[in-house]
């Protein structure tokens, strides 16, 4: 790409980025809620005030992030049919959520819970599966927030600006609206965020192909490329790739709303049907999410020249677009890693604030304590995320990216299992989430930080998400350690 500063595109993506400033900090006057103002609910939860369509704009705001715009044309870019594995995660993900995010809902709003790791605490009494779980869900979100440092960077260059001022500038913005409106700032901003991203997707899978000779030659070109690569790249799956691809979708579907971002707008919501109805309507963002990937395709068909996979979505706009509308779709890609960012700070935040500093530090806090507390970590959690992107290679946010995934999958039997029956107790669970991850992070190492891991069985190869592996150890360990445990207890003599 060019290394010139393409000062038109620099000025749309500049005021887009100033509209989006100001309403971040005007965000704190925003929505208030029926509490005091100085409470962690306020700040960390918008007030659990949140309605149908808020939620419905920040939930899908903090799932499709900018590293979603970039990664998955780069994926399909690189591999072909096999990236498309997103879809049918996200297509899955959804009755995941009707089923089970209400019934969540409701253990957090009774219990007045703000993390996942308290509805555990609140359901088993136990602190060290508090811990377990609020441990791995912040390890998990590091490197999440990181990666959409990696999106964000990603178009900066596009702009032909260089060094770490510009993205160390945008995120102390984020930062400091963060501190000031809490999770009121991403909520009022995902509605721009959102609008933007449909718009720069429409005009591009109507216009680019237009461009390119249609979609006849944007197959056909993509097609021969992959034909070129061999391997298992392609236009369709492989047979070798089903098992993989199917693993994968499903258990990246399980894992999804373990984060404490896509949780923390789950708490945030005013009710239980407003979950239901987001359930009912996130899918939209499912079909968004399919014309995204096939930018990779297109990619092939306007014969772009770039050095990494990553750069194929603002290499396209550069090429195909005015300078103008480039700077909007660039723009658009950088909001929406502020939205998500945002949402998994506060997230982390409130996790440490809740469940390292109330319960091992200050059980006492008042809630204005408890907002300061969370606040002062939010800011913490960017600097450290800004400091892994400057100082570590990109590839390192990739690989802990795809090892928080089997991470977090192993605090699904803790979270979800106590909301449909009584038979688990915490012991149990507990073991079963150490033995899942360490089972999954010791496949994860053994396969060079890879998401699949090959299974001889009879002589034949089966390759599955790890993660998914992980999670059928954590639940076997879970219920053999139960069984026992309810066996030991029937045969103990009774006391006389």
């Amino acid at each position: 790409m060019n290394p010139a500063i393409n000062w038109t595109a620099l000025s749309v993506f500049v005021f887009f980025f100033v509209l989006v400033t100001v309403l971040g900090f005007a965000a704190s006057r925003w929505q208030q809620g029926g509490k005091k103002k100085a409470h962690l609910d306020e700040w960390g939860l918008g007030g659990r005030n949140f309605g149908t369509w808020i939620t419905w704009f920040l939930v899908g705001g903090d799932f499709y992030t900018a590293y979603t715009v970039i990664a998955v044309p780069a994926l399909v870019y690189a591999v072909g049919a096999y990236g498309f594995f997103a879809l049918p995660y996200t297509i899955l993900v959804y009755p995941i959520v009707f089923i089970i995010m209400p019934r969540l809902w409701h253990a957090a709003h009774e219990g007045g819970h703000v993390t996942a790791a308290d509805v555990v605490y609140g359901r088993y009494g136990s602190r060290a599966l508090e811990l377990a779980v609020a441990v791995t869900a912040v390890v998990a979100t590091m490197p999440y927030i990181a990666l959409q440092l990696v999106g964000m960077a990603v178009v900066i260059k596009a702009l032909g600006l260089t060094g770490e001022l510009p993205l160390a500038a945008a995120f102390v913005i984020l930062a400091l609206y963060t501190y000031s409106a809490g999770l009121r700032a991403p909520a009022l901003i995902a509605f721009v965020k959102d609008a933007m991203i449909y718009i720069v997707v429409l005009v591009a899978v109507v216009l680019v192909p237009s461009r390119l000779g249609g979609y006849g030659a944007v197959f056909a070109s993509a097609g021969a490329a992959f034909e070129a690569k061999g391997g298992a790249t392609g236009l369709i799956l492989q047979p070798q790739q089903m098992l993989p691809y199917a693993t994968l979708a499903l258990g990246s579907a399980l894992a999804a709303f373990m984060y404490p971002h896509t949780l923390t707008g789950i708490f945030a919501a005013k009710s239980a049907d407003t979950i239901r109805k987001n359930a009912v309507f996130l899918p939209a963002y499912t079909v968004l999410l399919g014309l995204i990937a096939l930018l990779g395709y297109m990619a092939y068909a306007a014969k772009l020249d770039i050095r990494s996979n990553n750069d194929v979505v603002p290499a396209l706009f550069n090429a195909l677009f005015p300078a103008s509308f480039a700077g909007f779709a660039f723009a658009a890609i950088a909001i929406g890693a502020l939205v998500p960012a945002a949402v998994m700070s506060i997230g982390a935040a409130n996790i440490f604030t809740r469940n390292f500093w109330k319960a091992y530090v200050q059980p006492d806090v008042t809630p204005a304590g408890e907002q300061k507390v969370a606040k002062i970590v939010s800011l913490i959690v960017k600097v450290g995320a800004l400091a892994f992107i400057l100082y570590l290679p990109t590839q390192f946010a990739l690989d802990l990216q795809l090892l928080g995934g089997v991470c977090i999958l192993q605090t699904f039997p803790a979270v979800v299992f106590g909301l449909f029956f009584n038979w688990f107790r915490a012991p149990a669970l507990l073991l079963g989430w150490a033995v899942g991850l360490i089972g999954g992070t010791t496949l994860a190492f053994l396969d060079g930080i890879k998401p699949v891991h090959t299974l001889l069985i009879r002589g034949e190869h089966y390759t599955v998400y790890t993660g998914l592996l992980a999670l059928a150890l954590n639940i076997a360990a879970a219920v053999g350690v139960q069984f026992l445990q309810n066996r030991l207890m029937t045969r103990a003599p009774r006391a006389r």
